[in-house]
């Protein structure tokens, strides 16, 4: 990232330190809302620098951000703990800030085509359902990995799918899949195995990486259907603020036809400074979502 397009790519956000600018007449014409990826954050979190309990706090007052998604694996040693979560949803609240979601990685793999296996994996994932309906989410988020072949680690997802999301029912929690890791980078694989699932609160989290050797434009049109929400993925600007590796005005136009009104996560993955990503990342967002609604 550039120091110009850095400057570029900040022209357009408040300072670090105001409020939320989703009052304003400029956002309010905005077709989405944005949110905060924790993984953003990640290198702050896992060097110490950043306390995971100060998420939220930071969210709003350096970023203007009012909405934040969370990963399993940036929560202290992967705790679910009922001291932690009532801590963690004070201080969001203290700061008016709504847990949207969070990411669980690792816990198994929800389209392993041994059963047993599976059961594991669908069972290791009820903490963090649990979790999420504590701290007031819509939604986790899940992986549909598995060893065996594309048809087959398809048939088992479906199934691992259709058992962890008629689970996440009683805590009116979503659970949606990620286009990430292996045969899920193929939009048209995932997509498909959503359709047979047919359940109206499993659905997808479209991220405008992870495709892999797939089409990421033609696999966001795959998953958009699905989703009930949306990852930003940014890794450099250029010194007109744009991102240099994904062309974000083509990725919103396909969200905004689709009918897509939810929220747009930062998810800031790229060198450097963190803190100016997400800005950086925020500011075309902003800028982009003006120019298409």
């Amino acid at each position: 990232m550039t120091r110009a397009g850095l400057a570029a790519a900040l022209g357009a956000t408040p300072q670090l330190g105001l409020a939320d600018e989703s009052d304003t007449p400029a956002h309010r014409k905005i077709f989405f809302d944005i949110s905060l990826a924790q993984w953003s954050l990640n290198r702050q979190l896992r060097g110490g620098q950043l306390n995971p309990l100060d998420f939220p706090k930071k969210a709003r007052e350096s970023f203007g951000i009012s909405a934040v998604e969370y990963v399993n694996h940036l929560f202290p040693n992967r705790t679910t703990a009922q001291d932690f979560l009532t801590e963690l949803k004070t201080r969001a609240d203290d700061h008016d800030v709504r847990s949207l979601l969070i990411m669980i990685d690792n816990e198994g793999h929800l389209g392993d085509p041994d059963a047993k296996v599976r059961q594991r994996a669908i069972e290791n994932h009820y903490r963090w359902v649990s979790a999420a309906a504590f701290l007031g989410c819509h939604s986790v988020r899940v992986n549909v990995t598995g060893e065996g072949s594309p048809a087959e680690v398809q048939k088992a997802a479906v199934e691992g799918l259709i058992s962890l999301t008629t689970f996440a029912l009683d805590y009116d929690i979503n659970v949606i899949v990620e286009n990430h890791i292996g045969y899920a980078e193929n939009g048209q694989w995932l997509s498909k195995i959503l359709a047979d699932v047919d359940m109206p609160s499993c659905g997808s989290l479209p991220d405008f990486g992870n495709f892999g050797d797939y089409d990421r434009y033609q696999g966001i049109q795959d998953l958009i259907p699905f989703a009930k929400g949306v990852s930003a993925k940014s890794y450099a600007f250029d010194d007109q603020g744009n991102e240099t590796t994904i062309d974000f005005k083509r990725m919103l136009t396909i969200i905004r036809d689709a009918g897509f009104r939810g929220h747009i996560g930062v998810e800031f993955e790229g060198p450097g400074d963190e803190d100016q990503g997400v800005l950086a990342t925020k500011a075309l967002l902003q800028r982009l979502g003006e120019e298409l609604s």
